[in-house]
C-alpha cells in the first residue's frame, strides 16, 4: 500500500457534504468517501506509523446526542497518533484542505491542576513558554480550551497568566489545498516535518502533566 497523497476528489467530497450533510448524500456518495479519503488515510497511516507508532482514523459520524447541531457526518476526516492519554499528533483533511497539529485535548480536573502546578514552576513554565513563543513564531496557531479570565487562586499579574488559562492546549498549521502537495506523496513529508516540529511540546506535556 503506497501513500500517494490525498487527491482533489477528496476536498470536493467535503465540499459537497458541507452543502448537503443528509443520509441521502452519504448514501448516494459513500463510494467517494471510501475510495477518495478512507483509502489514502489507511495509506497514510501504514506508511507513517514507521516513526510515530500507529494512528487512527476518525469515524465519519457524528455524535449528535447532546448538540444542537444534528448533521450526521463529519465535514473533515481526522486521523490521530496518539502518544499518551489523550496526547498526540494530528492530521485533519476536509474542503478547505490539510491541517497539521499536535497537542493534548483532556481536560480533566487532575490534569488542569498538574498543568497548572508545572507552568507557574520557574523552570517548567519558563521552559513551555519558550516552547510554545518558538512554535509560533514558526506559524502555529496555538489553541485549546481556555478561560477568558484567571484561573482561581492565580494572580492575574501573573507573568504567565496566558499559558495559565488552559485546560487543554494544542497547536495547528494550515496547510491549505495545493495539489502540488496535498495531492501527491510529498504530503507525508510535509506532516513528517510539522509533527517532529511539535515535539518539544508533547515531551513537555508527556513529562509535566499527569492526572
Amino acid at each position: 500500500m503506497t501513500f500517494d497523497g490525498f487527491p482533489e476528489a477528496a476536498l470536493d467530497f467535503y465540499d459537497d457534504l458541507e452543502g448537503d450533510n443528509t443520509k441521502t448524500f452519504w448514501t448516494e456518495n459513500k463510494h467517494r468517501y471510501d475510495e477518495h479519503v478512507a483509502a489514502p488515510a489507511k495509506a497514510f497511516i501504514a506508511a507513517i506509523g514507521d516513526e510515530f507508532g500507529q494512528a487512527k482514523a476518525f469515524r465519519p459520524y457524528r455524535d449528535v446526542r447532546f448538540s444542537k447541531d444534528k448533521t450526521p457526518y463529519k465535514t473533515h476526516q481526522g486521523i490521530f497518533t496518539a502518544i499518551g492519554p489523550a496526547l498526540g499528533y494530528y492530521l485533519q483533511v476536509g474542503a478547505p484542505g490539510i491541517v497539521t497539529g499536535a497537542g493534548f485535548y483532556d481536560a480533566s480536573p487532575a490534569r488542569v491542576a498538574s498543568l497548572r502546578d508545572a507552568i507557574v514552576h520557574d523552570t517548567f513554565g519558563a521552559e513551555l513558554e519558550r516552547i510554545v513563543e518558538s512554535l509560533e513564531s514558526a506559524g502555529w496557531e496555538r489553541g485549546g480550551q481556555r478561560l477568558k479570565t484567571s484561573p482561581r487562586g492565580y494572580d492575574a499579574d501573573h507573568p504567565r497568566i496566558d499559558l495559565l488559562r488552559h485546560k487543554t492546549l494544542t497547536v495547528r498549521r494550515e496547510r491549505g489545498f495545493g495539489p502540488d502537495v496535498v495531492g501527491t506523496p510529498d504530503l507525508l513529508d510535509v506532516v513528517r516535518a510539522d509533527w517532529r516540529e511539535t515535539q518539544p511540546l508533547l515531551d513537555w506535556v508527556a513529562l509535566h502533566v499527569r492526572g
